[in-house]
């Protein structure tokens, strides 16, 4: 999959590099209890992980963003993940190996999120993983957010790159549509958080993993 003009491998953050969806769905969680409603376990809430605010008060309370309540229930749940963001989220097993053989192969990377730059940045800057990233683009570092493609065209700038020297990870429908319209190869990663009803096979991604070291074989062959 990686021919000689691959210089980068651009991320998707949460389900694809990170597992946030602990301090995520604790956030949602805690604001269920606080009204007296019975606590959920992790596993109801990880699948939705990827859907940030959205999906962890669909889950929480059944709601959408069209509901009248939504916006309000949306700025509490953002203060109560502030405030535990880092207490149990991790790197997921292998992604730290698979970082350092890229660099190793001289490979650039960065990430691409959807997650706006209010949570990314203390994220990043928390974990010691993110400190080679040639970029980290956030949900609101440009006027667009993916699936639009300019988020990943501006990693690619960043990084002093073309976008279609580019690989792009990620763990969403959105991810893979945002990658195809920048002209970069895609990659999913079904380790992540798809959601119940998601079917990666129907993304039309170039490939896929279900695990983050899969992606060096891919890089590596013919």
């Amino acid at each position: 999959m990686m021919g000689a003009e691959t210089k980068a491998v651009l991320f998707d953050l949460d389900g694809t590099l990170i597992d946030s969806a602990p301090d995520l769905g604790a956030a949602a969680d805690k604001m269920r209890t606080d009204r007296g409603l019975a606590s959920y376990p992790l596993e109801r809430y990880r699948p939705m992980a990827g859907a940030g605010a959205r999906g962890m008060l669909g889950v929480a309370f059944g709601i959408t963003p069209e509901s009248p309540e939504f916006e309000v229930l949306r700025e509490e749940f953002f203060v109560t993940y502030e405030r535990r963001m880092l207490l149990n989220t991790q790197v997921f097993d292998g992604i730290q190996v698979l970082i350092e053989t890229l660099r190793d192969q001289g490979l650039l990377w960065g990430v691409v999120t959807n997650k706006s730059m209010r949570f990314t940045d203390p994220l990043t800057r928390a974990i010691p993983l993110f400190a080679s990233a040639g970029a980290v683009v956030s949900g609101d570092t440009t006027p667009f957010a993916k699936p639009h493609p300019e988020p990943l065209h501006e990693a690619a700038r960043r990084l002093g790159v073309a976008s279609e020297a580019c690989i792009y990870v990620g763990d969403d429908e959105r991810d893979i549509i945002a990658g195809r319209a920048a002209g970069m190869k895609t990659v999913a990663a079904t380790y992540g958080y798809m959601g119940s009803q998601a079917d990666a096979a129907l993304w039309n991604a170039d490939a896929s993993i279900s695990s983050p070291l899969e992606l060096l074989k891919l890089l590596n062959s013919a």
